[in-house]
């Protein structure tokens, strides 16, 4: 036997998901961005999909109104505080990305190309292992030796002409939460792809293509000046 259970949710319930679910417009209505009637005129098709029925927009209206404040305005302040007071920012260019699918003989030639690579300073690289991959992030200086040491792994993907930029984090940094959010938000509205994200206890690094570098340190440089 099949039962069919109707879940009827109200409209209060429709509006909140529907804002929920639509990248940045909870926090732009918060903070007053937003005109009330032209985003019920704009959620009103989506309110009505969810409820399978017609609505007014004066009942949208008034179910945004009685939207709670999110806790996370509350913490804005300590949050724009914690920014604030971010170390210095290193940037990187002419780096390449390289993913190999995880092998048993993965760590035996990463073992091999860290010890060809020692010796020079000027060659910056990073390795961050998945479940299933494992990314190389290295200065183009040293791509050739990828190419000779990671020959016999399987390579999903290669990608060049990305830069980085590195944010040194008070030692406070895993107290504060919100923190990875804000600067990725942030990034976001500027229209700025994150290629890599790699992170360790107190740095924070962000790769991104060699075009959009001085744009993403700019916004960077600004939230750490509070002038955002």
């Amino acid at each position: 036997m099949c039962y069919i259970y109707n879940i009827m949710i109200s409209i209060s319930e429709a509006v909140r998901q529907e804002i929920h679910d639509t990248p940045f417009l909870e926090e732009l209505l918060q903070e007053g961005l937003i005109n009330q009637s032209s985003l019920a005129r704009k959620i009103r098709p989506g309110i009505e999909r969810r409820l399978r029925k017609k609505v007014t927009e004066s009942s949208i209206i008034m179910s945004i109104s009685r939207l709670p404040v999110h806790a996370g305005n509350r913490t804005m302040p300590r949050l724009q505080n914690f920014v604030n007071n971010l170390g210095d920012m290193i940037t990187r260019t002419n780096l390449m990305d390289f993913t190999f699918q995880n092998s048993s003989t993965l760590v035996v030639h990463q073992s091999e190309f860290l010890q060809a690579i020692g010796k020079n300073r000027e060659i910056f690289c990073t390795f961050s292992q998945g479940v299933h991959e494992t990314t190389i992030i290295v200065s183009s200086l040293g791509a050739h030796l990828v190419d000779i040491y990671f020959k016999d792994e399987t390579l999903s993907s290669r990608k060049k002409g990305l830069s980085s930029i590195t944010l040194r984090l008070p030692a406070e940094n895993t107290e504060i939460s919100g923190f990875y959010y804000f600067i990725l938000k942030n990034l976001a509205w500027e229209g700025i792809n994150i290629t890599e994200v790699i992170s360790t206890t107190n740095e924070f690094t962000l790769v991104v293509s060699d075009r959009e570098i001085e744009k993403a340190f700019s916004v960077l440089l600004a939230l750490k000046k509070g002038r955002v």
